[in-house]
């Protein structure tokens, strides 16, 4: 069966209603100042918290200094390393030495099958195939159909497109953000609806 993630969490309710969904995965935007859901240490700190144990956390970065991203793992705030900027594989090794016991999963935008190629090459315990960052639109899923490693699928994924997707194109997990949100604000009813869609497919 696949796996979900529900990222971007900000708010204190964020919290409590993944609590009640229990998705695989969480996510924080960390360090990410463009991003209408980016949070600092402290909130991510009061986040890991209030959520479920038994529920990873995944930090979400963008060419972030790999010293903070262990110090956030080895404070317990973080459970997986999510990258999206230009981490090269140079960064993964450098991060690894930090935090060898880390998983690391690497993002990729996804525009032709040279973009497969780099995902298929990266030494990230998991690739995840976006449209672009926090775009919240789908991209040509018929891409990936040949693709020779667990994925993550993301971009504009929702409780509507879920099964399709996993139909499609059998993806290890689906992350999801925007899809799970009501003017900007993560919805209980949609993050319950999207993890309840999931697990029956």
């Amino acid at each position: 069966m696949a796996k979900i993630k529900i990222c971007g969490l900000s708010r204190d309710v964020d919290a409590e209603y993944v609590n009640e969904a229990k998705p695989d995965y969480v996510g924080f935007i960390i360090g990410v100042p463009f991003s209408k859901r980016n949070i600092d240490h402290d909130r991510a700190e009061r986040l890991r918290g209030l959520i479920d144990k038994n529920i990873p956390t995944v930090g979400v970065f963008i060419d972030y200094p790999i010293e903070s991203i262990a110090e956030l793992v080895k404070n317990g705030i973080i459970n997986i390393v999510q990258l999206h900027g230009s981490e090269n594989e140079d960064y993964i090794k450098n991060l690894r030495k930090l935090i060898p016991d880390t998983q690391v999963w690497k993002a990729f935008v996804i525009k032709s099958d040279d973009d497969i190629l780099k995902a298929e090459k990266s030494s990230a315990d998991k690739v995840l195939l976006d449209s672009g960052t926090g775009c919240g639109k789908t991209f040509d899923w018929s891409v990936v159909s040949g693709i020779n490693r667990e994925f993550i699928l993301a971009g504009g994924l929702n409780s509507e497109n879920i099964p399709k997707a996993v139909k499609q194109v059998s993806p290890w997990a689906v992350d999801l953000s925007s899809g799970v949100e009501t003017d900007g604000v993560k919805d209980r009813e949609k993050i319950f609806e999207a993890v309840k869609t999931l697990r029956n497919c």
